[in-house]
């Protein structure tokens, strides 16, 4: 079919093509078009230059040198409010994923006291070697008493008062003592959080530069505290990723089951909904009712947990969830928290699909609310999944639309599962990256924005790395652009260059290794973490870089300020809201790399990103004598 060139631009996806005119075709708004009713956007907002930090505005300074204020009504400069603007949203960002850390950390304390609802210890090695690095007795102890002490220890990581915060010594000691010297090493990560609350407030802290350390303090604590705590406890109880293959795209939904989409960020719902969706009770009605079966997929990061833990099929990345719907196949779409779009309850009531929320701290209009709680998880799960198959008998099999493109996938490469494929040891891919078949690597992560092209730059990025020797690492959105393109399977390396691909059909692995969701990226710094401990050198040193090609979130924000204040070179692919502040850009894309060692840069062209990206890689290289 023939798409319109409005069409085409919106995403490189063709499952995206086919249901957006689809959309138009039902007269259904997306994402795309509330984008396009807000056009022009306030250059004000864009620029970073407006405040609402107290009600004797909103201030907005002009950017143009000749006209309009130069200082809001306290006297802020462009330079304070951007700052604040900005730090505000590592805060938010920050508050995201350390909240889903002490979501995980509260489950663990359940299922250690026996209220788990069905939660049980999956990975008890796991278990024994957190223990050990939080100087928990574990001889002869059991696992749950072991589980107890350290869901109590991780839970003081968030309301400490005095630091470190404990997997904040997995960094290198180079990096710890230079956190320490510019007075960003994280105490708690809520202190961190409240801080910067209490700063931007209305005659606190108007320093730009001191104002920035605050924030790049706290999004420490959340990569190094609140994201890995969520990470090595879900590791604990729902097991440590291994490689699984898997299908990704729209078309893992069936015309003949009952369709189930998991939507959000945090996996304890998920988890029990893939556990629910294979009882026997369930299975049997669904059959009564004729369907085949319960068909469980997954979107966004939620669908990324149970991805690389139960090989559960996944559906879309952000902007694939409003068009998930309009395939007319989904009896219910299930939600948690972060990045769920509420105009999913508008889309949802124009087909029979059931749009339920189950957290406490996110309801939206047009769902229906059935809140979990942890000590009833599988009865829950089974609810909620018994009035998804009992929706099955509203499907309008005329309304059905369900692209044909699925792709399969290798997922699931966690850092123990990364070190098993290299035999136990980083010293293989040490050696690897000394001879130069491996240039580096590189952390591609992030959301969808449709401001940019859907997939472009993720796709285009992470290919021109890759043609260039260059290992990627990744998760969130990224992750599930890559794998709807076979990226993720070993035989992409034949699109690697000569060096990489040896090393990939070597070690039977894609040239693109999936580690998870968004919290996940605490994956990769532990891993680049290891690798400067093994070379004696900072995580500053080494040849590797970051990057966001299609961000959006304040998540985001926070996850490319602890990237880089852990000493990461990373590119953006869209351009945060500093552009009105000359210092505190500058600081961010150039005086940060004397402060930090490493900065942030801004390139929208995929190409070009890859290029500046391959380009620090190979000073890096140059600077070890590599």
């Amino acid at each position: 079919m023939a798409y319109s060139d409005k069409i085409l631009k919106k995403s490189i996806d063709p499952t995206v093509h086919q249901m957006l005119a689809r959309a138009q075709e039902l007269g259904l708004e997306t994402a795309w078009d509330r984008y396009e009713a807000m056009l022009p956007e306030c250059g004000f907002g864009e620029l970073g230059v407006c405040c609402r930090n107290c009600n004797m505005g909103p201030c907005r300074i002009s950017p143009f040198e000749d006209a309009g204020p130069k200082r809001g009504v306290c006297g802020a400069t462009a330079d304070i409010i951007v700052a604040r603007n900005l730090i505000r949203m590592i805060a938010a960002g920050a508050a995201a994923h350390s909240d889903h850390g002490r979501d995980l950390a509260h489950t663990l304390l359940m299922t250690a006291e026996g209220k788990g609802g069905g939660y049980e210890i999956r990975d008890e090695q796991k278990l024994q070697t957190l223990a050990a690095e939080y100087n928990i007795s574990t001889e002869g102890r059991s696992k749950e008493e072991i589980a107890l002490d350290l869901a109590g220890a991780v839970y003081a990581e968030f309301g400490k008062q005095e630091g470190p915060i404990r997997f904040s010594r997995r960094a290198p000691r180079k990096r710890v003592d230079l956190w320490q010297k510019l007075g960003i090493d994280p105490r708690g990560v809520d202190r961190e959080i409240v801080e910067i609350m209490h700063r931007t407030h209305i005659g606190v802290d108007n320093d730009p530069v001191n104002l920035i350390l605050q924030g790049l303090r706290a999004s420490i604590a959340d990569g190094w505290g609140g994201s890995m705590i969520a990470t090595e406890i879900s590791d604990v109880l729902f097991g440590t990723p291994k490689p699984t293959r898997s299908l990704a795209n729209l078309g893992v939904l069936k015309a003949d089951e009952v369709n189930i989409i998991v939507h959000g960020h945090e996996p304890t719902l998920s988890e029990m909904i893939v556990a629910a969706s294979r009882d026997a009770e369930l299975l049997a009605l669904a059959a009564k009712l004729g369907a085949k079966g319960i068909n469980v997929v997954g979107l966004c990061c939620t669908g990324n947990e149970v991805l690389m833990r139960h090989g559960i099929p996944i559906a879309g990345n952000f902007l694939q969830q409003e068009l998930a719907v309009i395939t007319g196949a989904v009896e219910a779409i299930i939600v948690d928290v972060q990045c769920i779009m509420p105009a999913l309850g508008n889309l949802t009531g124009c087909f029979h699909t059931k749009f339920i929320s189950t957290s406490p701290k996110a309801k939206f209009p047009g769902a229906i609310h059935i809140e979990f709680h942890e000590d009833q998880a599988y009865d829950i799960a089974k609810e909620i999944v018994r009035g998804a198959v009992e929706n099955y008998r509203w499907r309008k099999p005329g309304q059905v639309v369900i692209p044909d493109e699925k792709v399969e996938c290798l997922v699931g490469f966690s850092t123990e599962a990364i070190l098993a494929a290299l035999g136990g040891s980083l010293e293989p891919l040490l050696e690897q990256i000394k001879s130069g078949a491996i240039k580096g690597l590189a952390g591609v992560v992030g959301c969808n924005n449709p401001k940019v092209q859907h997939d472009f730059g993720h796709v285009n990025l992470v290919k021109e790395l890759i043609r260039n020797n260059v290992l990627v690492v990744t998760t969130g959105c990224n992750a599930i652009a890559c794998a709807k393109v076979g990226l993720m399977l070993p035989e992409a390396a034949a699109q690697a260059g000569d060096g990489l691909k040896v090393v990939c059909q070597s070690l039977g692995i894609p040239p693109v290794l999936h580690m998870g969701s968004c919290v996940d990226i605490s994956r990769i710094l532990t891993v680049c973490a290891a690798v400067a401990s093994a070379l004696g050198v900072d995580i500053s040193d080494l040849p590797v870089a970051g990057a966001a090609p299609e961000w959006m979130s304040e998540k985001a924000v926070s996850i490319g300020s602890y990237v880089v204040s852990s000493g990461i070179f990373t590119v953006l692919g869209t351009v945060p809201p500093v552009l009105g502040s000359t210092a505190v850009t500058e600081l961010l894309t150039t005086g940060a790399k004397e402060a930090i060692g490493a900065t942030f840069a801004v390139e929208p062209d995929p190409f070009q990103a890859a290029q500046l990206m391959i380009s620090h890689i190979e000073d890096k290289r140059a600077a070890l004598g590599l």
